[in-house]
């Protein structure tokens, strides 16, 4: 089993992190390629390219400018991924709690799916960047990044997995959507959260992101290796609901 989040637009570089383990992201070259489209945008490009300030596109046209992807090792511009990313998600995972012990199982199952970096194992290491995966950004002849990343990532995870295996969406439609679910080996199940509100069932955006991050912790803490064993998660009131569920949907309620 293997389990695919999205990254997160908030970022953390100065929280120490808990160890010096680090790989190196597979899609470098790529990276490298998608950098250099980047670094020839201006700040008020970066603005309109992805609605942000001014002030948060100037710094993001700095890290542009300033990026190598060539760090091996934890420093001041570079961390793991896991520890990198600082959404709702990732309050939900808490890697920083997750024990040494459990490392290799997180290693193992856990897949961040990046408009930068195409695909991440937990601890490669990632320089800060922005840029969202559904962005129009132009590179060579490919009109946007599902043109690049789709094969790629469909590839390198066809490679991680077996006919029998399952693959859990825990990502946002935005960045599952650079995963040819058509082309795919495994079976994809779609975890999706949702709350009463007003007698009326809701996915709540903010309750649904953490509660994706609550699942892949959940996954890594029991070493879950099957899709029955995903119903019997109950964090935070969630229950499993069969009557809502589909054998690629499952319904999670509270």
């Amino acid at each position: 089993m293997k389990l695919v989040i999205s990254p997160a637009k908030s970022l953390d570089y100065t929280t120490a992190v808990p160890t010096e383990l680090v790989t190196i992201p597979f899609f470098l070259e790529t990276s490298k390629t998608i950098n250099k489209s980047l670094k020839k945008l201006s700040p008020k490009d970066l603005s309109e390219l992805m609605s942000i300030s001014d002030k948060l596109a100037e710094l993001n046209w700095q890290r542009n400018q300033e990026r190598n992807f060539e760090a091996t090792t934890v420093l001041e511009n570079a961390r793991q991924a896991v520890f990198a990313f600082n959404g709702e998600v990732y309050t939900g995972l808490d890697a920083f709690s997750i024990p040494s012990s459990s490392y290799e199982v997180l290693n193992d199952k856990v897949r961040i799916l990046s408009g930068m970096y195409g695909i991440l194992k937990p601890f490669d290491l990632i320089e800060p960047y922005r840029l969202e995966m559904g962005k129009k950004l132009k590179v060579g002849k490919k009109e946007n990044l599902y043109q690049i990343w789709k094969p790629l990532v469909t590839d390198f995870l066809n490679k991680e997995l077996n006919a029998d295996d399952v693959l859990v969406n825990l990502a946002s439609t935005e960045y599952f959507s650079a995963v040819d679910t058509k082309l795919l080996k495994a079976k994809v199940v779609t975890p999706e959260f949702k709350d009463y509100k007003d007698d009326k069932l809701k996915m709540i955006s903010f309750f649904a992101k953490k509660a994706r991050g609550l699942m892949a912790r959940y996954i890594i803490d029991n070493e879950i290796d099957s899709i029955d064993g995903l119903k019997f998660f109950n964090a935070e009131g969630y229950a499993f609901d069969e009557s809502l569920s589909t054998e690629n949907k499952y319904v999670f309620t509270r």
